[in-house]
């Protein structure tokens, strides 16, 4: 399924699986050495209601909802994502379509 915020990049020269350590922080934005989630600035928050199916893992998936876009400086997507009777609060991270699906929030 392809992404509606755009399209997917392959070959992130940012990535630090092709060798570059500049992100040092994961998907959910925690640094390697356990700094606090990314916190944007709110000027550049794009807010939003965007319901969104979560992959988690061993074939089991909940629905739940994205309330904010923001671009790092490395040009990566991130959601402020909430999983649905997760208990959990919103939280930080990097937009991965496959993991996370957006789902249509009026009419076919």
């Amino acid at each position: 399924m392809e992404s509606q915020c755009g399209h997917r990049e392959t070959g992130d020269p940012a990535d630090p699986a092709n060798g570059d350590d500049r992100d040092e922080r994961d998907e959910r934005g925690v640094g390697a050495d356990g700094a606090d989630p990314v916190d944007p600035a709110e000027h550049t928050v794009q807010w939003v209601y965007q319901p969104v199916e979560v992959d988690l893992g061993e074939g089991a998936w909940a629905l739940g909802r994205i309330s904010g876009w923001w671009q790092d400086a490395t040009g990566r997507r991130w959601c402020r994502l909430r999983v649905g009777r997760s208990g959990q609060p919103a939280y930080w991270e990097r937009f991965d379509p496959a993991r996370v699906v957006l789902l249509p929030v009026s009419g076919l």
